[in-house]
């Protein structure tokens, strides 16, 4: 048992750093070898924990996702807050988290899906899968808007969470060029402020 969860957790360390060096340095310049060293994990271990780095990526992607999803929920679950009002508050600390990363990090899905989203079956999936999560909680957030009279309602709620995932990408590519938050205050302000508004 103790050895199951001494397992797990190297395992799950070995996510944390894969998702920080995956951030940093990218697919092609993430090496096994400096991520093992840093986590204290033998190389010949790795494979004990991913059949190779590709899947290891993949398990990045899903291991990077749950922490927003799981906020995200937070927020929609609090009695004090309407669904726009929650999506706005979330969408507010991704924009001071990313402007304290000096611009650099923007959304691991974004960048892997412009390095290697066409050329890895199981990456691809992966992505696919975890766009397809994070869109789906903000398309029940919109639903939710709409039946609380705060969202409008000539749009479908699945446009504008398409709408929400796809700006917010562009806007976190446009911030890493421009190295400032105006994108991003701006995709908060037209969508959530006004567009969306009932």
């Amino acid at each position: 048992m103790a050895d199951k969860t001494n397992k797990h957790i190297k395992r799950e360390r070995l996510l944390d750093q894969g998702v920080k060096m995956l951030m940093e340095q990218g697919y092609h310049g993430t090496g096994l070898k400096e991520m093992l060293e840093t986590v204290g994990v033998p190389k010949g271990s790795f494979y004990n924990y991913f059949n190779s780095k590709e899947e290891f990526a993949a398990q990045a992607i899903t291991h990077y996702i749950e922490p927003f999803l799981v906020r995200l929920e937070g927020h929609l679950q609090n009695p004090q807050l309407n669904a726009l009002a929650a999506l706005r508050l979330y969408y507010s600390e991704l924009i001071i988290e990313v402007s304290q990363s000096d611009y650099k990090s923007g959304c691991l899905l974004g960048n892997l899906m412009g390095e290697i989203g066409g050329s890895s079956e199981a990456c691809h999936q992966s992505l696919k899968t975890a766009i397809e999560r994070y869109r789906s909680l903000q398309e029940s957030a919109l639903l939710r808007g709409q039946q609380e009279g705060v969202v409008r309602m000539d749009l479908s709620a699945l446009s504008m969470s398409d709408l929400l995932v796809n700006n917010w990408q562009g806007a976190l590519l446009r911030m890493k060029i421009d190295q400032s938050v105006a994108a991003l205050k701006e995709f908060r302000s037209t969508l959530l402020d006004d567009y969306f508004k009932c």
